[in-house]
């Protein structure tokens, strides 16, 4: 089947599988002749194990490492609950983290009298965040880079 058809038949959008192999998570499809990309089956197999790793918050990295480990027939299944289980904790430390942005802006957003006036609580607070605040939360590139979607 050709791209499109493998994308829908696994989730995965074209775009993706053409990123999943050029990074080498996946192997290139088989060419047919006319050099259009030919998937199979069990190349869709492994792109909706792809997408869901992906729907469960796995990095691709980490989704490189199961696929490994799903392959190996002779794999220890310790090796894939540990994956798992340190992903979860990641997932737990990301919860507490939203948690306390939410908390955080819930007081900053009472405080706040969103009136006409120009002061603002909200601003004043990005505005003076404190060297330690900084340094604690180093390197920071913002919350959507920390979320895995």
């Amino acid at each position: 089947m050709n791209i499109g058809e493998a994308a829908r038949a696994s989730g995965v959008s074209a775009k993706m599988i053409r990123y999943y192999e050029q990074t080498g998570l996946i192997p290139q499809a088989e060419r047919k002749a006319s050099g259009y990309r030919d998937y199979s089956t069990r190349d869709v197999h492994m792109l909706r194990f792809v997408r869901r790793a992906r729907d469960l918050g796995f990095s691709v990295a980490e989704i490189d490492e199961l696929l490994h480990l799903w392959r190996d027939r002779s794999r220890q299944s310790a090796e894939v609950k540990r994956i798992a289980l340190d992903h979860v904790a990641g997932l737990k430390h990301k919860i507490t983290e939203l948690e306390e942005m939410v908390a955080t802006l819930s007081h900053l957003a009472e405080s706040c009298n969103g009136d006409h006036r120009p002061d603002c609580p909200i601003l004043d607070n990005l505005e003076n965040a404190t060297e330690s605040t900084v340094e604690a939360n180093q390197p920071r590139r913002g919350a959507i880079d920390r979320v895995v979607l």
